[in-house]
This record gives structure tokens, sequence and C-alpha cells, in this order.
């Protein structure tokens, strides 16, 4: 049966001995090719840390998702098509603060959403095909052409955030 005897702690660089001269300090590492220890991952940034909007303080993007939740509920007690309208426009105020969020902490290197992005810009593209191409024809052009500007945009998002935050491909 192993022996249960006080652990021992170690002494921190700045350790007084009981006469009171200091411990000598730590020498530092050496940093060479030959050196065995791995370079510090980067620091993950915390609240503090998140990308300021452009004008200040000011809580323009909450306000802008309360009232969309306010148009969106107000909408399903509304009859008719006006209703439908503040539905409609709730979701678009919903969807354009999520997207500014969306935006400004994506090229700021605090977090990666190179899928919300690319999306954007595919519905965008499948919209323009769904408008563009006349009523004879199939929608099964203006999906292919989505799935491809899904597939380029979001390299080209996910590249510019490997740019902005360090060489991480996500955070």
């Amino acid at each position: 049966m192993p022996s249960q005897g006080r652990r021992r702690r170690k002494r921190r660089p700045d350790f007084r001995a009981p006469g009171g001269q200091a411990s000598p300090p730590l020498p530092p590492e050496p940093a060479g090719e030959g050196s065995t220890s791995a370079p510090a991952p980067p620091r993950r940034r915390g609240l503090r840390d998140r990308p300021p909007a452009p004008w200040g303080s000011f809580p323009l993007v909450e306000l802008v998702v309360l009232l969309a939740l306010a148009l969106l509920i107000a909408g399903f007690f509304v009859q008719g098509t006006r209703g439908i309208t503040m539905i409609a426009a709730g979701v678009g105020l919903g969807s354009l603060a999520g997207l500014e969020l969306s935006v400004r902490e994506h090229f700021a290197g605090y977090k990666s959403h190179s899928t919300v992005l690319a999306g954007t810009v595919a519905v965008i593209a499948a919209a323009l095909g769904f408008f563009l191409l006349p009523d004879g024809w199939s929608q099964g052009p203006s999906l292919l052409v989505a799935v491809i500007v899904f597939a380029a945009a979001f390299y080209l998002f996910r590249a510019a955030f490997k740019r902005r935050s360090g060489g991480l491909g996500f955070r």
C-alpha cells in the first residue's frame, strides 16, 4: 500500500527564502531549431474582445432585433395581408441584424461565419435566378448556380477569416 505523505509544492520564482532573499530567477528556455517546446496556442478572445460596432455603444442591433420580434408577434394577430407584411418585415429585420453581427465578427477575426455569409450570397444568387429566368424554364439551373456560388463564396470567406484570425480556419 503506497504511503500517503504530504505533497510538495513547486516554488514560484519570486518565493522569498526565510532569510529574506529572493530565490534566483529561472533561466529562459532556449528558442532555437532544436527546441522541444511547442509555440503557445493563440489566446481565445473573451467577450470584451468582440469587435466594436461602427456606431459606438448605441445598441442598434439589439433594438432592431426587438423591433423584429415585435413585428413578428403583432403580425400573427393582425388579419390579412397586413399581418403577412408585418411577419415578412420582422423576418427581414431580424435576418439583417444577425447578418450585420456575423459580418462584423467574421471580418474582425473573432468568429468564423463563413457558412452563414456564403449561404446569404447563395440565397441572393438563387433569388436572382428565380426572377430572371423565363417562366417556361425549370429552376434546375438556378439551383446549380446557387450551389456553385455557395462553394466559391465559402472558400473566399474562409480564406478571409484565416487572414484576419492569424491562420485559424474556425473559432
